[in-house]
């Protein structure tokens, strides 16, 4: 009897031993199961299925498996066309400007307005200024009246009616000096005009071609890579941009119009290649993916924003979750999103100090090239250099460097913004260098062209004007690292019916850096430019160190700011699937609060009326 009691007794001990040695084996079992998943998920990487297609990829892929963008759609290539154009009559007609405004009929270069470098240096800080503060209208318009197509549209006609202004006031028969200065104010006046509502509106309408979707599985030449977005996204800049300077390369053609027939010649190119702008948004109008006019879009937007600032920047006082007595007109995630277009405006605040450095390419630099020996060349000829370097580099950048650093570490925006300011510090420096070398060299010295000991046929010191390529070079690469990447930033930051408005807002820093560069035309004179571009390297350099240490944390919320452009395409696609299909007369944008895309030109002809 005591026995079986015994008995009783240990069975329970025995049967909890079992249960301890039983949890003690499935933590090993799971722990080893968890050291062995990356070699597991290792090895069933190599084995692909139908399912595989489209998928969302697990932890391990994102961090192991190649990433790749996705293919640029037709209608993105139609309006990286319309850009090309554009950017062709821009630079084409810009590249003449320096000469055209600051010598006279005799001197060598040959001009027209008389206006000298220092006059000439303010205009045409003014011309870059009027350009990009033209873009916050441009903007406005687009995303709360006509849509970015339709601005577009209409802009390229204020264009060519700017563009014949200054051809026909240019022509020497026809006109004076006081006429052709007339002309060309006006004339720069509606170029820049249309000039601003066409970049405010022309790189949002390029991404839009694109879906915003999260990362996925794909199979690219029998292995599994990752389609990700935001490569997509830097792709199609990276592209856009190449686009730009590929127009650009009109400088080749324009200049030498200028030397060996005439301004007039050098105006005329670029009104006509400006209709092939209009021919691209004919072909492309009833393809291109049109984001509908949000209701009151920027009223919300500010209002939004300004229950925020007086809350203590608190996001949270705006959200109708938190507040819902207050009927605010958004939804939390819009809310979410303004807080991020925020963010990325902030970052925008030191990119004037970059745009100064950007514009003494368009400037100080020819005037540079006057003071050397240019061998036949136009001294404006040069900026041709930094076309060619970027569409050079790009490819390079987009297929080597950027891939291989991505191996070792991911390659973030304000990452690359921080580098782009330090290649603008580095072609300040070879400018101010180089610039000391030109006042050392004779015949002139410190006032290169204007001694009588110069050469007639070769005006300027002993120089080759060559020496200056290195700095187009390097203005070329911080172009491809700040430039880009912040046109990229200002889109992927923007509300989805707000990206003109946030693009317009970012392009606006080169105009208040046109308006500091107008504030530093009066020392852009010799014998002070190698305390200008000292000046500016020294200015460029601490901005970029200012901005990395106030803005690097911003890369780690990459990702999650990133989630909220996913998350508007989730919406888009749940309002497909529940909607019956409308007529396209029907559509008219907003809908109890969701986005629907536009294919056809109803919805621009509606807003335009």
């Amino acid at each position: 009897m005591e026995k079986d009691q015994i008995k009783l007794q240990e069975e329970p001990v025995v049967h909890s031993q079992s249960n301890v040695y039983s949890e003690k084996g499935n933590e090993v079992f799971n722990q080893s199961s968890r050291e062995g998943l990356s070699s597991n998920e290792e090895v069933s990487n190599d084995i692909i299925t139908e399912e595989d297609e489209g998928r969302e990829p697990t932890e391990w892929e994102m961090k192991n498996l190649k990433h790749v963008g996705e293919r640029i759609p037709y209608s993105a290539w139609l309006v990286a066309v319309v850009e090309l154009a554009e950017r062709f009559s821009y630079y084409g007609l810009s590249a003449p400007f320096q000469n055209y405004m600051q010598n006279g009929p005799d001197d060598k270069p040959a001009g027209l307005l008389s206006l000298k470098q220092q006059g000439a240096t303010a205009l045409s800080y003014f011309f870059q200024f009027w350009c990009y503060v033209t873009p916050i209208w441009g903007g406005y318009i687009s995303d709360a009246k006509l849509g970015r197509f339709a601005t577009i549209h209409y802009a390229c006609y204020i264009y060519i009616v700017g563009i014949f202004l200054l051809f026909i006031t240019s022509v020497p028969s026809i006109t004076s000096r006081n006429t052709a200065l007339g002309g060309f104010i006006a004339a720069i006046v509606l170029i820049g005009i249309a000039t601003g509502m066409i970049k405010s509106n022309v790189s949002p309408l390029i991404a839009d071609q694109i879906p915003k979707t999260k990362p996925r599985i794909s199979i690219r030449k029998g292995k599994k890579v990752i389609i990700d977005p935001s490569l997509t996204i830097q792709s199609i800049f990276l592209t856009f941009y190449m686009c730009i300077n590929i127009g650009s390369l009109s400088v080749m053609a324009t200049t030498e119009l200028e030397l060996h027939v005439g301004f007039w010649a050098a105006y005329l190119l670029p009104f006509c290649f400006f209709f092939i702008a209009l021919f691209a948004l004919f072909l492309g109008r009833k393809k291109y993916i049109r984001i509908p006019v949000g209701d009151k879009i920027i009223a919300k937007t500010f209002r939004c924003a300004w229950i925020a600032v007086t809350s203590g920047f608190k996001f949270d006082e705006a959200k109708p979750s938190v507040h819902p007595e207050k009927d605010y007109p958004w939804s939390d995630h819009f809310v979410e999103e303004v807080k991020r277009a925020l963010y990325a405006c902030k970052v925008f605040v030191f990119y004037p100090v970059y745009w100064v450095v950007y514009g003494q390419m368009l400037n100080n630099f020819v005037s540079q090239a006057g003071s050397m020996r240019a061998h036949n060349l136009p001294n404006d000829f040069l900026q041709v250099f930094d076309s060619i370097s970027i569409i050079v580099f790009i490819p390079i950048m987009e297929r080597f460097v950027y891939p291989f650093i991505r191996r070792f570490t991911p390659l973030k925006p304000i990452s690359k913004i921080f580098w782009g300011f330090m290649f603008g510090t580095g072609a300040m420096v070879y400018a101010a260098v180089l610039q000391h070398f030109i006042y050392k060299t004779g015949p002139c010295y410190y006032e290169p062209g204007k001694c009588a000991a110069q050469d007639e046929t070769e005006p300027g010191n002993n120089v080759h004007v060559a020496i200056q390529v290195p700095a187009y070079c390097l203005i070329a690469m911080s172009e491809i690292l700040a430039s880009v990447t912040g046109l990229e930033y200002a889109y992927t930051k923007a509300p989805v019916s707000m990206k003109s408005f946030i693009m317009a807002i970012f392009l606006f820093t080169n105009a208040v850096g046109a308006a500091i560069g107008i504030a530093l035309s009066s020392v852009s004179v010799d014998p002070k430019m190698v305390w200008t571009f000292s000046g500016l390297a020294v200015s460029c350099f601490i901005a970029g160190i200012l901005f990395w240490f106030i803005y690097r944390s911003y890369n780690a919320k990459e990702e999650e700011w990133n989630e909220l452009e996913y998350e508007n395409e989730l919406e888009l696609d749940a309002s497909a699937h529940i909607r019956p299909v409308q007529s396209p007369a029907s559509i008219t944008g907003l809908e109890n609060g969701t986005l629907n895309p536009i294919r056809s030109l109803i919805h621009s002809v509606k807003s335009a009326s």
